[in-house]
């Protein structure tokens, strides 16, 4: 059943539109959280007087107690946290502070406003690292080898014990790669997909990339989404890892995208030593059977049509702006 209200942290991103669009479209009032109003956002132009915004920083505690207790939602979805890997290098104690801290402050606001209120944070496969299995499920070992996968660890280690600790009804969506035409242009796919569509267009004559034999799994973005909304729903709250279950390399997104606008990418894609990187001694790729037996899970986007949707998206930017 629909909540009467649901709060979003990280409404902007990806996700959290996705996930705004989806509650709206069944009745459920939306307030999402967001850390600068005066910034443009893109992902919820369409969304222009249909959700409420209330002002939250994760580095800042107070404003999440206030966000939490002001809104009162049924329903919290914490979705917001950084999200370019690589910048945790740059910054591990803002990225620890951001993960670990704002979701504890969050756990323990909910449980302050309503210990009825259900509560689903993403953590992410980054927890998994160099599991030493693969594929990957729920209870794979877990030997993060990144700060951000380190901090995405303790944030779900901490759920778990809150969990247990005050039977709060508390899930975890353990997310692999996902994406979509609101995915920001610095991520490797959207990378691929404008790169494609700016060919085509004679907007641009190579494409630069590293390794096309790394391996990744890929699912859509709305599908994710899809399976937070059934994780929290669910009568016992639980973590369930959400993937495509299909292991594709870097090859293959490019040739599914430079297929869709009919070009070869043999005489354009250059491997770059500089973006080369040692390939992941433990493949990351999901297991999703925990979703799909429990939940009823399944990803209904396939990769062909994902990566399609994100190339003439690209394209319609690209006409527009060039």
């Amino acid at each position: 059943m629909p909540a009467t209200r649901a709060l979003i942290t990280g409404i902007a991103g990806q996700d959290g539109s996705y996930l705004a669009d989806l509650l709206l479209a069944e009745g459920t009032e939306v307030v999402g959280l967001i850390r600068d109003a005066d910034r443009e956002h893109p992902n919820l132009d369409h969304l222009h007087d249909k959700v409420t915004l209330v002002a939250g920083d994760l580095l800042d505690p107070d404003s999440l107690r206030r966000a939490v207790a002001g809104v009162a939602p049924a329903e919290l979805y914490h979705l917001a946290a950084p999200t370019f890997v690589p910048d945790s290098w740059d910054d591990p104690t803002s990225t620890v502070a951001a993960i670990v801290g704002a979701t504890s402050t969050l756990l323990a606001a909910a449980r302050e406003t309503d210990p009825s209120m259900r509560v689903y944070v993403a953590t992410s496969s980054e927890i998994f690292g160099d599991a030493g299995e693969s594929p990957q499920h729920e209870d794979s070992p877990k030997r993060p080898r990144s700060p951000y996968g380190v901090a995405k660890l303790a944030a779900h280690q901490m759920i778990g014990l809150m969990r247990a600790r005050h039977g709060q009804h508390l899930s975890v969506g353990i997310t692999y790669n996902h994406e979509s035409p609101r995915r920001p242009p610095h991520f490797l796919p959207r990378k691929v997909t404008r790169g494609a569509a700016a060919i085509s267009l004679g907007q641009q004559s190579e494409l630069r990339l590293g390794d096309l034999a790394a391996v990744r799994d890929w699912c859509d973005a709305r599908d994710v989404v899809r399976g937070a909304v059934l994780a929290l729903r669910h009568d016992e709250p639980g973590d369930y890892v959400f993937a495509s279950g299909v292991s594709r390399t870097v090859g293959d997104l490019v040739h599914t995208a430079f297929a869709h606008v009919g070009i070869d990418p043999a005489g354009v894609v250059v491997v770059d030593p500089e973006f080369v990187r040692p390939p992941e001694p433990t493949p990351p790729l999901g297991d999703p059977s925990r979703a799909r037996d429990i939940l009823g899970w399944e990803p209904e986007i396939d990769f062909t049509r994902m990566i399609a949707e994100m190339v003439d998206a690209d394209l319609a930017q690209l006409k527009t702006s060039g």
